[in-house]
This record gives C-alpha cells, structure tokens and sequence, in this order.
C-alpha cells in the first residue's frame, strides 16, 4: 500500500457519470480542504469547455461515434491537466480534476501524468443509480448551465439524459488494480475504500463519509453580553450582563418565529455565557468543549490596552499576524480551526436544522468556512454581539442572512478576539 508521504502534493481525480454530485462532492472537499490550512483548488472539465467553446454543447457533441468531437473533449482534458500540474508545482497542495473520468484508459494517463511530477494520485469515484437523485441533480443544476440557456426545460432534460447515456456506454468502474480510491455508493449508503494510508486521505475519507447533501438552515449567534464585555476584557468565563439576558430571552423569541414547531439542534461551549444565553429555548443542549472561545493563555482577563502596556511585543505581533498568533500558553485562530474540525463535521452530517451559541472567534471559523472565505479573512470578519446570523448551504455555495435582535449591547465597542 503506497502511503501519502507528508507534504507530498495530492491530485483527486473525480470519476462518476453526469448528474451524480461529483463537482458537488469537489467544491465541498475543496472548501474543507483549504479552511484546514491545505491549498486546494478544482479543475473543472466542463467549466474549461464552456470557456474555450461557449455553451450549447448539446448531447450530439459527447457522443462516442463523433470523432471531431471526441478530439476536442481529449485536448480539452489534456489541457485542464496540464493547468491543474502548473499549479500544483507553483504552490498548490491539493488538486481536484472534476470531470467523469469514466475509462480506465483515460484514469491511467492521469495517473502517469501526475506520477512523474511526484504527486500522490487518489479516485473518488461517486456512483448513484436513484432516478429521483439524478433527475433532481438534472433539473437543479444543469439547467442553469450555459449549455442549456433559453431551450425549452423539458428538451433540455432530454438531451442531458442523451448525454449521461454516451457516457454510461462506455463507463467502467474503479478497479481495485487502479489504487488508491474512494467510492461512494448512494450519497454515503456504502463506502469503500482501497489503499487509503496517511493522515491527509484518511481526512478525505472522514468527511467525505459524513457529508450529506441537504438543505437545511445553520444559525451562529455569540453569547449575550458579558460582564466581561462591558468591562471591555477578553477571554474568563463570566456571566451575562442584564442586557444579555435580555438578548437570550429574544433569541427565545426569535428561533421560535422564524422555525415554528420545526425540531432543531442546540450546541454551546461549555463557558457560563453560551450555556445562559441558550436557557430560555427550553431546549436540550449539547456542550462542546471544542466551540469554547479561544484560548488567551496569560492574557486572559486583561483588556487590549493592558495587553499593549504589559507585554507590547506580544501585542505587536498579534496586530501583524492575527490568524497565525497564538496567546503565550493560549491559542492562535489556526489552533481554533483545527479543534472545530469534528465541529464541522457533524455540521455536514445533520439534517435537522442546528444553532451554534459561541464565541467570537469561534464563530468567525464557522463563517469562514461555509462561505468559503480565504483564511487570512478568518480573523476580521464582523461577528457583532446580539446577531443571530442564518446560514443555508446550497449545492454551490451558501445563502446568508443576518438579523440584529434587541437589545443593543452596553458596551459596543467592547474588545473581541
């Protein structure tokens, strides 16, 4: 079994016909992938098509029997590839080469492409026979696409099940000869797996076993005011402040309105001001250590301006680097991250609706992550007190809503982390 050596660059080779959730599946990873600290981008085939063609490809241009067209999608491919090696070499981590890669043929010419470049080589292939899942991906996402613009939606059906057609004609499985893979049967019914080693691909695994392709609201709110808040200092575990009382009686109201009788998760860390704030639901709530605030070692219970008097080192590198700065005997916002790691993973995995009561940097790393920001943003993005802020991931990205509840907090501007 050949292990992926640390450091060594992966490239993931998507395999799976049309409409099964590969490039789902890619841009899911891809986000995972970076908000962990890996560099990771997709090569999407069909995106490189349109651009170099335009759209209206219709299902006459993947026949198999068409030869010009068959030299076009081959050039096309090989082109892709090359970008996806280029970047790799220049300062990449992990590729993802999202297109049906449905031979093995064409899967083996991928692997020895990338092998003499040095890059670990993995399939994940997504297979799914459900006609309700299919026709679904069809009408979500493919008839938006360029291919498909101003023709009549039920022809266009037609003609991209023509075109799922030419590929499954010729379609052949991952095979247990090829390598490392990764299969998944029916959206994570079943997954299996042939020599996956190292601690990168077995991530992958991980969470690509958990993720669920629903829709479904996810709320991050921070506490209600802290006594430390007002008093403009970071980190302890005080309770709330007569106005963050307040505050958790309208998120009551507020989750109450906007989800009626639909059942919904509560999580919290484990510090005083989650754990309040979440008591006027009436819910049961599950503690994570994991969503505490970030650690701020010896500066906990210190203010910003007593920090900058007291250790003005510590203070000037933290205004330098504030993703990678880490408290002395505390934590940095990458340490943050890797902690919310399992977080995020049972986030993916729920169906049901989930309210996150955190913190500020806390929260700022969820943000991060289902919209899909660059790191470096992490630590600046505006995670105002008394906000309860309603994310929705969508096949291709993610729907925010924000809304400020009464009452304002005493302190506005109160230090954050």
């Amino acid at each position: 079994m050949a292990s992926v050596r640390k450091g060594q660059k992966m490239v993931l080779v998507m395999v799976g016909l049309p409409a099964r959730g590969k490039s789902f599946t890619a841009r899911r990873l891809a986000r995972y992938l970076s908000w962990l600290g890996y560099p990771t981008r997709v090569f999407n085939l069909g995106e490189q098509r349109r651009t170099e063609l335009g759209g209206r490809q219709t299902h006459e241009f993947f026949d198999p029997s068409n030869e010009e067209g068959r030299r076009i999608r081959q050039a096309l491919a090989q082109q892709v590839l090359e970008e996806l090696v280029l970047w790799l070499r220049a300062n990449g981590r992990v590729a993802i080469y999202d297109a049906t890669n449905h031979t093995r043929a064409r899967r083996q010419a991928i692997r020895e492409r990338c092998e003499t470049e040095g890059f670990a080589v993995q399939f994940i292939e997504v297979e799914n026979d459900d006609p309700r899942v299919i026709d679904a991906n069809v009408r979500e996402t493919k008839l938006s696409s360029p291919d498909y613009a101003d023709m009549d939606p039920e022809a266009a059906v037609r003609d991209f099940r023509l075109r799922i057609a030419h590929y499954a004609a010729g379609y052949e499985k991952v095979a247990d000869a090829e390598g490392s893979y990764l299969r998944i049967v029916d959206r994570g019914r079943q997954v299996v797996m042939n020599q996956i080693d190292g601690y990168l691909p077995s991530r992958i695994v991980f969470f690509l076993s958990n993720l669920q392709i629903t829709t479904r609201s996810i709320f991050l709110t921070r506490h209600g005011e802290s006594e430390y808040n007002v008093e403009g200092l970071i980190g302890g575990d005080s309770g709330l402040s007569p106005q963050g009382r307040r505050y958790a009686q309208e998120l009551s109201h507020h989750m109450r309105e906007r989800l009626g009788e639909t059942p919904f998760e509560v999580w919290t860390s484990t510090l005083r001001r989650t754990r309040d704030t979440a008591a006027p639901l009436g819910r049961p709530v599950a503690e994570w250590r994991s969503l505490d605030e970030i650690e701020a070692g010896i500066c906990d219970g210190f203010s910003y301006a007593q920090i900058r008097d007291k250790w003005p080192h510590e203070f000037d590198a933290r205004q330098r680097d504030k993703l990678g700065y880490r408290y002395p005997r505390g934590e940095s916002y990458q340490d943050v991250i890797q902690r919310l790691d399992r977080v995020i993973i049972e986030l993916e995995r729920y169906r049901t609706p989930v309210l996150v009561i955190g913190h500020q940097a806390v929260c700022r790393a969820l943000y991060t992550y289902f919209m899909d920001l660059p790191l470096t943003e992490c630590p600046h993005v505006p995670i105002p007190l008394h906000t309860v802020i309603e994310l929705t991931p969508r096949a291709y990205g993610c729907e925010e809503t924000r809304t400020a509840l009464e009452p304002r907090p005493t302190n506005a501007e109160a230090p954050s982390h």
